[in-house]
This record gives C-alpha cells, sequence and structure tokens, in this order.
C-alpha cells in the first residue's frame, strides 16, 4: 500500500507540531534509498526517517536505530553540511500553484550559510513509485544542491535533477484540483465522472479525474456512498452522485479528518501487515484491524512489519535451501550405501563358492570357464555352477572367492554405520526444516542459524565459531587495558504458549533449541509431555499441579492436537501422539538438541479439527 496525497495530509498534520523547533543534530544514510534526519529539542530527541525506495516511500518519526555504513555516501554528506545544526521551521505538502495534493513533502530548515546568514533549505521528498526521490535545494536560489538520485536530460527530458541545476516540481497530472475548485456541486461532479466515457467503473473515473485520489481512496469513496465498488457511471443516479460528492468531500475537506489510525492483518493466519489506513476503511473489514495511537506509529509498525516479514523469508530460504542441500547430499551418500550394501550381501555367497572348490580341487580342469560342483551344504547336495577365471588355477579361484568374501564383510561391517549416520542426519535435518518452517521471529530463526551453524552444516561457520571462542576464552577475565570481555550470547527465543479449551496452559516449543529448554530446564518432573509418535515436530508441555497426574481430557486434545499441527503431519488425519510424564524423558549422551527416547508413554490417534485450531492459535498469549 502506497502513501496517498489524503493520508500523507494528515501525517503532515500530526508530524508538524512534533518536529517544528527541533535542531537537526545528525544525518546518517543506512541504506541506499533511506535517510534519517537525528533531531534535538530542549530534554528530548527525536529520528525522522525519510525514505524514497520504490515500494516504501514515505516519513515518519522511528525508534528503531539501523547501523550506518563506515563512509557516508555522498547525499548524505551533503545532508550533514547544510542540515546539520539546522533548525526545522516548517513541514507542508505540495508545491507552489495550488498543487497540494501532490505526493510531496516539503521539510524547511534553517541554518547559517558559509556567510552566516540564516538561509532556509528545503528537503523535498516526492513519492512517486519508481520516480521517488529526495532532493536538498536552496530555497534562496531555486537550486538543487543535491539529489539521493541524479537525472540527466538523458534520463528526463522534462527535468534534471543534478547540483545547480533549477529545482521543477514533477510535472502536474490532468487532473482537477480541488484546492481550486469551490466546491462543486453533484452536477458538475457528475460531468468530470462521465467525462470519461459511460462505461467506465466509478472507481476509475474518481482516480482519473481528479487529484490526490488513489486506488484504495477511490474504492473506499465508492463503499462510503453505499456503490459497489465495480459500479459504472452510466448506471448512477443523481442521489448516487451526491453521495459521492458528499464523501469525497469529507476527504478533502480543508481540515483533515480526525486520525483514528488501524494496521490489518490476515484475520486467522500470522503473516506482514496487509496496509495501513488513518481512518477504519470498509473494504478492509474482512481483515483484522489493530488500532494504533498515531498514524505515525501506524506507518511504523506497518512498513516495519513487512521489511521484517521479507528480511525473515528471505532468512528462511537461505535456511531451506541449506537443509535441503544437506539432505540431498546425505540421501546420495545413503543411496550409495545401500547400493554397496545390497552388492555385498550377495558377495557373501563367495565364502561358500571358494569353499566348495577347495573340496572339488582335484576335478577342476585348467583354463576352464566354470564349473559344475555339488552343493554338500544343501539338503540333496544340489548341482551349482560355480564361475572361473581361466587364467587362474583352481587354488588361485578359491582364494579370489575368499577375498570377494572378505570385502563383502568389510563393506557390510563399514557402511552399514555409515549407512544409519547418514540416515540419523537426515531425519534431523527434516527436524531442523521443520523448525525453519515453523519459525514465528527473527530470534527463532537466528537459533535455527546457530544450530546449523554449530553441527557444521553451514560450511566454514562452524571453525569460525570455534575460533571466535578460542579468541574469547583467551581474553576471558581479563580487564582494564588490553582486555576484551566475550560477547554477550543473543537472548533466547521463547516457546508458544496457548491455552486449552478449560484454560489451561499449553507450552510448544518451535525448534530444537526451545524444545530442550522446555523439557530440561523450564518444565517439571510431573508434567505432561507430548510428541507426534516417530515424526518430527515440537515438542508440548502440558503443566501440571502437585499431585495431579493428568490433565483434563479436553486439555490433553488439545495438546494433541497442538503437537500435530506443529509437525510434519500436519493436515493428516488419525495421527498417533505419544504422552508421557517429563520424568519419563532421557536424553542419551552426545545426543543432538531436540532429541529424547522414552520407553514408558501412552499414545493416542487424533484428527484435528480446524476449528479446534484456530481457537487454539487464537488464544496465544
Amino acid at each position: 500500500m502506497a502513501l496517498d496525497s489524503v493520508t500523507l495530509r494528515s501525517l503532515l498534520a500530526e508530524l508538524r507540531p512534533l518536529l517544528l523547533g527541533l535542531r537537526v543534530d545528525k544525518a546518517t544514510q543506512a541504506e541506499k534509498d533511506e535517510v534519517c534526519l537525528h533531531l534535538r529539542g530542549p530534554g528530548l530527541s527525536r529520528r525522522l526517517l525519510l525514505n524514497a525506495s520504490a515500494a516504501a516511500a514515505r516519513l515518519h518519526l522511528t525508534e528503531r536505530v539501523k547501523k550506518s555504513p563506515a563512509a557516508a555516501p555522498m547525499f548524505c554528506m551533503v545532508l550533514r553540511k547544510y542540515l546539520e545544526g539546522a533548525r526545522i521551521t516548517d513541514l507542508s505538502q505540495g508545491g507552489a500553484g495550488g498543487r497540494n495534493w501532490e505526493r510531496v513533502a516539503v521539510l524547511t530548515a534553517e541554518n547559517y550559510n558559509e556567510r552566516g546568514d540564516r538561509q532556509p533549505y528545503l528537503l523535498y521528498l516526492e513519492i512517486m513509485g519508481k520516480h521517488s526521490n529526495l532532493i536538498l535545494v536552496d530555497a534562496i536560489s531555486g537550486l538543487i544542491l543535491d539529489g539521493l538520485r541524479r537525472y540527466s536530460r538523458q534520463v528526463s527530458r522534462y527535468r534534471e535533477v543534478l547540483p545547480g541545476r533549477p529545482y521543477i516540481f514533477p510535472p502536474a497530472q490532468d487532473k482537477a484540483n480541488v484546492s481550486l475548485d469551490e466546491s462543486p456541486e453533484a452536477e458538475t461532479f457528475a460531468r468530470r465522472l462521465l467525462a470519461g466515457g459511460t462505461e467506465c467503473l466509478a472507481r476509475d473515473a474518481l482516480l482519473r479525474e481528479f487529484a490526490g485520489v488513489s486506488p484504495e481512496l477511490a474504492r473506499e469513496i465508492c463503499l462510503r456512498a453505499g456503490l459497489d465498488a465495480d459500479a459504472a457511471v452510466d448506471a448512477l443516479g443523481l442521489v448516487d452522485y451526491r453521495r459521492l460528492r458528499q464523501e469525497y468531500g469529507c476527504f478533502f475537506a480543508p481540515e483533515p479528518p480526525a486520525t483514528d489510525a488501524r494496521v490489518y492483518y490476515e484475520a486467522a493466519e500470522s503473516g506482514p501487515p496487509l496496509a495501513f489506513s488513518f481512518i477504519p476503511y470498509l473494504q478492509y473489514g474482512r481483515w483484522r484491524g489493530v488500532r494504533q495511537p498515531s498514524l505515525n506509529a501506524a506507518l511504523e509498525t506497518y512498513y516495519y512489519g513487512r521489511e521484517q516479514f521479507h528480511h525473515m523469508e528471505a532468512t528462511r530460504g537461505s535456511l531451506r535451501k541449506v537443509t535441503r542441500d544437506q539432505m540431498e547430499r546425505l540421501l546420495k551418500k545413503s543411496h550409495i550405501y545401500e547400493k554397496s550394501l545390497a552388492q555385498a550381501e550377495k558377495d557373501l555367497v563367495s565364502r561358500r563358492r571358494g569353499e566348495l572348490l577347495t573340496a572339488y580341487i582335484y576335478a577342476l580342469q585348467p583354463g576352464a570357464k566354470e564349473a559344475v560342483l555339488a552343493d554338500y551344504n544343501e539338503p540333496g547336495a544340489p548341482e551349482v555352477v560355480v564361475a572361473l577365471d581361466p587364467r587362474l588355477n583352481a587354488v588361485q579361484n578359491a582364494q579370489r572367492y575368499f577375498r570377494q568374501y572378505a570385502k563383502a564383510r568389510s563393506v557390510l561391517s563399514t557402511n552399514r554405520p555409515l549407512l544409519a549416520a547418514a540416515q540419523a542426519e537426515v531425519e534431523y535435518l527434516r527436524t531442523l526444516r521443520l523448525s525453519v518452517d515453523q519459525a514465528a521471529t527473527p530470534e527463532e530463526l537466528g537459533e535455527v542459524y546457530l544450530e546449523l551453524a554449530e553441527q557444521g552444516f553451514i560450511a566454514g561457520k562452524q571453525n569460525e565459531r570455534k575460533q571466535e571462542a578460542g579468541k574469547q576464552g583467551k581474553g576471558a577475565g581479563k580487564r582494564g587495558r588490553g582486555g576484551r570481555s566475550p560477547k554477550t550470547a543473543p537472548p533466547a527465543s521463547r516457546p508458544h504458549v496457548y491455552l486449552s479449551a478449560t484454560g489451561h496452559t499449553i507450552i510448544v516449543g518451535r525448534n530444537n533449541r526451545q524444545n530442550d529448554r522446555m523439557t530440561w530446564k523450564q518444565a517439571q518432573s510431573r508434567d505432561m509431555w507430548l510428541h507426534v509418535k516417530d515424526i518430527p515436530g515440537s515438542h508440548v508441555i502440558i503443566p501440571l499441579a502437585e499431585g495431579q497426574e493428568f490433565p483434563d481430557d479436553r486439555t490433553l486434545l488439545d495438546g494433541a492436537a497442538l503437537a500435530v499441527y506443529f509437525s510434519q503431519a500436519r493436515g493428516s488425519s488419525h495421527v498417533p501422539v505419544d504422552y508421557t510424564h517429563v520424568r519419563q524423558i532421557k536424553k542419551p549422551g552426545g545426543a543432538r538438541p531436540g532429541m529424547v527416547v522414552y520407553e514408558q508413554n501412552w499414545s493416542l490417534f487424533i484428527t484435528p479439527a480446524e476449528e479446534d485450531i484456530k481457537r487454539l492459535l487464537a488464544a496465544e498469549t
């Protein structure tokens, strides 16, 4: 969702009293398309983010701090030269000529120039999709000092964005600017909507004819006027046009409507924010709207949520590729082991053939290619055809078979453990892949990454961690000059907690580290432990009170449903779930994270109902 003109007006009205009079303490540029102005005032400090990217151009105050590059980009250096120490005197929308519904925010700041005189500078944030830009202009001369993106005549025939060139406002669209109209009546409003043809949709006509109208706003105006979003203009009557004009006027009134900001999410599923609005929008009624304390907070929640989601998905994709590549490698090794073991099983008969050749050595003819011998080890002594190498004598042929037998035994004794280890690695990687898929926070993904690195599945990372640990170990305990304390470990992620239908707590781990912490450090020995049988999945803990042996049936079934949902058996029916007390769980020596064994348990078979899963997910605390 883009920041349209109407929303920008409400945002600037909200930000203006918060920014006026503040001084620019520092300018930073952590991202290619993003600048942050660090502002200070009496007893307060604020950070104003200005983003000119194609998909997320906006401005708002932020509490988040991003790491800046070691060398500041050129545009950032220009901002520091002209704006550091400047006092903000105005924050407005649009430009000259009454074009106050453009998606352009203008920050005015006064600072001393090279001659020591106070001079205003204009920082234009142009929110225009792929053409978005951030331009610093000398307010007196009207010349550009620099732009985040520079355009020459070869790129844009309308204007140049280069230092020393005059600043020209973005080209105007051929639309009616409401600030130039004296409240057009419904008939005039209707004629404008009909100008593009009678078969045009009403929302498309609003978008085409009037400045400041975005696709979302055009649809909202139609819905608030009681019209279908796909209503054609020729199907409307005068009453419909009056309603459209009335709702249009509500958004474009001289004073912006009172802000009641929302951020919208999918109703039942976790995921990124889908939209935001400065007042509740009817078109987003099917989504879950979360009220925000301010429009500024709504923008930060929306854009940071989407940024975090896309970053998580990129990380998730990388970790999925690691687990997939490692599994493919191990499956190829397993196939090679299985093939060699199958051949070795066949070659075990070589011992009997060697023994037969030794027993019938007197009957073998030199240069023969095969010998038909009676197998005295089998009932009835059936005849067996034994292949011979004509270049070898009888003793050498027998020794060849004994060597094949010895090789087969060696292959079996060596490759069976290797095959078992490879298969165990594949099963372990399946648990890690499930952890990657189920991770709900960056911290949970980070724990999976660390586990992959510690287990050596990410090339080079294990050695780097060992070397870093060695460096920290050598410096441990050193204080004062030359001593560096070891870096603190990242905070551990927390397992997810749900409430059963009877209000009982159910704790679910989303990765191996969470599972280990839950089972071995947080759970009591009397608590109930659940896991899907022989399938990678989450550990589920149902805390029990002192003296309580089992939870109520509804809580047990809800715990089993969550165990199935957070496993590879999600979506399956009649899934076996083992449950036992935590005191029955054991961890073998040297076992990897998340791996446990147990002998005494109960089992139940369950097909989780969709409504039960939705109820449990909605009851997460």
